[in-house]
């Protein structure tokens, strides 16, 4: 009876084991795909890290050059909107103690701002490309290019604007923190999608007839 109990859970185990190899494999296929792409990056362990959380077994059947930009790009969005209501939150505590710094603290929010607007930009602009086909692709691909390159920019000189002593050395430290994270991951993203922008073009190269 117990050798007959002990088969029955071996087979159950096995069974279980063989229904779970594919989706290891797709999973173990899927993380050395962004691994090999995140190399094209600034910040590699960091984008393998943010990105490979967001494969679900849903979505790594189809994951491509596209597909992954399209992450990066959102990974962008959420990380830049974060930083924003940290950032508002410091405006608005700066602004009520009328305390020095109130002025950095500002322009930095507005340039956040401006690069939430780039960066959702660049995504409605990514998802028009699958609809207009190849021949507006590059007038899509330069827009993206121009607002991720913005996006970098603007969050870039929101960290320099805290180079005085007017704020406090803590709360200093942790707003460029945030902010360093935002223009590291934007970085990601924007050499992510030209990545796929140069992969796409050399596919879409006409031949010269013979």
């Amino acid at each position: 009876m117990v050798m007959i109990r002990l088969s029955i859970l071996l087979i159950f185990v096995f069974s279980l084991v063989n229904a779970m190899h594919p989706a290891v494999h797709r999973r173990s296929h899927a993380r050395a795909f962004v691994e090999l792409q995140c190399r094209a990056t600034r910040y590699p362990e960091l984008c393998v890290r943010c990105l490979f959380n967001l494969i679900t077994n849903s979505n790594v059947t189809q994951l491509n050059n596209q597909r992954l930009a399209q992450i990066a790009l959102r990974v962008s969005l959420a990380r830049a909107q974060s930083t924003r209501v940290y950032v508002t939150e410091v405006a608005k505590l700066f602004k009520k103690s009328k305390a020095k710094g109130y002025q950095q603290v500002k322009d930095c929010l507005d340039q956040i701002n401006d690069g939430v607007d780039q960066i959702s930009n660049s995504i409605k602009e990514l998802q028009q490309m699958n609809e207009d086909g190849e021949s507006e692709f590059p007038w899509h691909a330069s827009n993206v290019q121009t607002w991720m390159s913005a996006a970098v920019t603007d969050a870039s000189s929101c960290l320099d604007g805290f180079s005085g002593r007017s704020i406090g050395s803590k709360m200093k430290a942790m707003i460029k923190a945030k902010v360093l994270n935002l223009v590291q991951v934007n970085s990601n993203a924007l050499a992510l999608f030209n990545r796929f922008a140069a992969r796409y073009r050399a596919s879409h190269v006409t031949k010269p007839k013979v």
